[in-house]
């Protein structure tokens, strides 16, 4: 495994941010990611300032089964016979992925209007509480659980990550819940998109802001690698 991404999964451990990098001719975004659970207002702060895109959940696939989560695009579809414009808002044609992984929108039931970054951060870093606990028991204890806590929609939007994780999807979803494992940390990662006027920051100055303020830059490739690497 590399020293960056060794260094990486250091960092997460502490509750540090790393950035990522997709992959050129994917979405070419670089994501702040943050494990869940060492989420707070200050994490929260930083990344709607410095980094400025959506900020949302990255889950592994096995907890969001547990919880009942579905993806949003499953509901789409399911209700497309009830709600006929549903049929028309199927997302086929996204132009750089074949799934989108999003899912519900939550807030935890004690935050106030659920955008403030005291809101966000306790969602969030609930939320990976929640993930702990739920790991011994059985699929409706956790989903009566979730549902005492939680209430949707909300305004933090949680993405499942595949099944077989990065030997199915590379998406930043992918990659962190990945990075997750292989810190040994709580598979439920926070993150936001880097973003520039009109569009995203491109990787260059990424890597230039990363280098400014100390933080490690891995790109998707890095992280598969370490991937494949580490579950040999």
């Amino acid at each position: 495994m590399k020293r960056q991404v060794e260094e990486a999964l250091e960092e997460l451990r502490k509750g540090n941010f790393v950035l990522v990098y997709d992959a050129d001719g994917r979405e070419e975004e670089t994501d702040f990611f943050i494990a869940a659970e060492h989420v707070k207002a200050e994490s929260i702060y930083k990344m709607r300032k410095d980094g400025g895109g959506l900020i949302f959940i990255m889950l592994k696939y096995e907890l969001a089964k547990k919880l009942g989560l579905p993806y949003l695009a499953d509901i789409i579809y399911k209700c497309s016979n009830k709600w006929p414009v549903f049929k028309e808002l199927i997302p086929n044609d996204i132009p750089y992925d074949t799934k989108s992984s999003f899912s519900l929108t939550i807030n935890h039931r004690q935050t106030f209007t659920g955008i403030r970054d005291v809101d966000r951060a306790l969602t969030i870093s609930e939320f990976a509480k929640l993930a702990r606990e739920i790991k011994k028991l059985g699929d409706v204890e956790a989903q009566r659980i979730f549902g005492q806590r939680f209430r949707s929609p909300g305004h933090v939007p949680i993405c499942i990550a595949t099944k077989e994780l990065l030997n199915e999807r590379q998406g930043h979803t992918e990659l962190g819940v990945a990075l997750a494992e292989m810190a040994g940390i709580t598979p439920v990662m926070a993150g936001c998109e880097m973003l520039d006027m009109g569009e995203s920051l491109k990787k260059e100055e990424a890597m230039k802001y990363a280098e400014k303020n100390g933080f490690i830059f891995l790109e998707g490739y890095e992280i598969v690698e370490a991937w494949k690497e580490w579950q040999e």
